[in-house]
């Protein structure tokens, strides 16, 4: 299969799973990510193993692994999140890991070294955030560890 028609199999793979419904009346469009994400316990499992076929094909066209880290990462987000009941099934709809995913790949084929480096520097920047973010949790324990010593 050449470059092309699997960059054009992976768009409709995308397109299917994020864009292929649209709302009437509104401009907004869904997909089947986000359908299967409404069925409790299998459907954003599901979802997530459609989406997961788009970072094989990644993985076979040897991108790198700070892309590939992203790529996993927009999966995850979106499984992780799209498990909570409302609130998950809308970031599902808006979300759209799979089309971020196929455009991340476009990207780094038109221009590699600019979107490893992008990637690069965004799994840094979400490293750091989850480290202060831990060291906030750590400090709010042992705060509410000394308010309730000082208490009694």
């Amino acid at each position: 299969m050449s470059n092309e028609q699997l960059s054009k199999k992976l768009d409709n793979l995308a397109w299917l799973l994020d864009n292929s419904i649209k709302i009437p009346g509104t401009s907004w469009k869904i997909g089947l990510d986000g359908i299967l994400g409404l069925i409790p316990g299998v459907g954003d499992l599901a979802a997530g193993g459609l989406s997961t076929y788009i970072l094989y094909q990644a993985v076979k066209l040897k991108v790198p692994k700070a892309v590939l880290a992203r790529m996993a990462l927009n999966i995850l987000l979106e499984s992780v999140i799209g498990v909570i009941p409302i609130l998950g099934d809308l970031f599902d709809f808006i979300f759209k890991a799979n089309q971020r995913n196929v455009n991340l790949m476009r990207k780094y084929v038109l221009n590699p070294r600019d979107t490893t480096r992008q990637s690069t520097l965004t799994l840094i920047a979400l490293l750091v955030f989850f480290i202060v973010v831990l060291g906030f949790m750590v400090w709010g324990m042992f705060a509410l560890v000394a308010a309730i010593i000082n208490a009694f």
